[in-house]
């Protein structure tokens, strides 16, 4: 086996009917690049006319995979999942940057976030902590939020938080108070940004928005910024 077609990711499963599993740098080899297809390019030649190909991919993943949204529902089985969240809430979104990148501690605290007016923004948290994205060091001693940040953005009005780091909590606390916090006010939570550095602290837009699924409460999205002047 080649590494041609050989795929390496993180995973955090939480099961329904309690516990969760975590996968840090998880190795799948897989035979070839058409294992993922619905319909192979060559197979289509004997459904299509001559000259004529597709192909339809087919995705069996994670849903915390790369860069992801949770949603209310990921928390609390009762709230809203990907289909119900609105748009509104995901793209388009005016955008700030909280910088704490070269912080001593690990715990970002509320008073990281005193300074802003937090209202109805998608407020991003730059740790630089994606500097270490797909190595061994990625997966210990993250950045994450307090308890107290947390009830300091639902209390500001913070439409959305997304973080540049594992885990927006401390993954060592089951409790997830941050997650706990967040997602019951409604707000989602983007994991794993990466980028950060590459924008101003505020006069962008941020979009985050998942497909419509019901029944999920996580998906991956690819979640960018538009910089008015910027160039594209």
């Amino acid at each position: 086996m080649t590494e041609d077609w050989r795929v390496q990711f993180d995973a955090d499963v939480t099961f329904l009917n309690g516990g969760s599993l975590q996968a840090r740098g998880f190795r799948l080899d897989l035979p070839g690049p058409e294992v993922s297809a619905h319909l192979a390019r060559e197979a289509s030649h004997a459904v299509y006319a001559p000259g004529c190909e597709f192909h339809i991919g087919r995705i069996n993943m994670v849903a915390n995979t790369g860069t992801y949204l949770d949603t209310p529902f990921h928390r609390y089985g009762d709230d809203a999942d990907l289909a119900g969240v609105s748009l509104a809430s995901l793209a388009n979104l005016r955008g700030l940057v909280v910088r704490v990148v070269g912080s001593a501690q690990r715990a970002i605290p509320r008073e990281a976030f005193l300074p802003f007016d937090l209202v109805g923004k998608a407020v991003l948290v730059h740790t630089g902590w994606d500097r270490h994205w797909g190595t061994g060091q990625y997966g210990t001693g993250h950045p994450f939020l307090t308890a107290d940040a947390a009830s300091w953005l639902v209390g500001q009005g913070a439409a959305l938080v997304g973080i540049d780091s594992l885990n927006i909590d401390d993954t060592g606390d089951g409790a997830r108070p941050v997650h706990s916090a967040l997602l019951a006010a409604g707000i989602p939570v983007v994991e794993h940004l990466t980028g950060l550095d590459q924008l101003p602290v505020q006069g962008f837009r941020f979009h985050a928005a998942p497909p419509r699924v019901e029944g999920m409460g996580t998906f991956p999205v690819r979640a960018f910024a538009i910089v008015p002047g910027a160039a594209r």
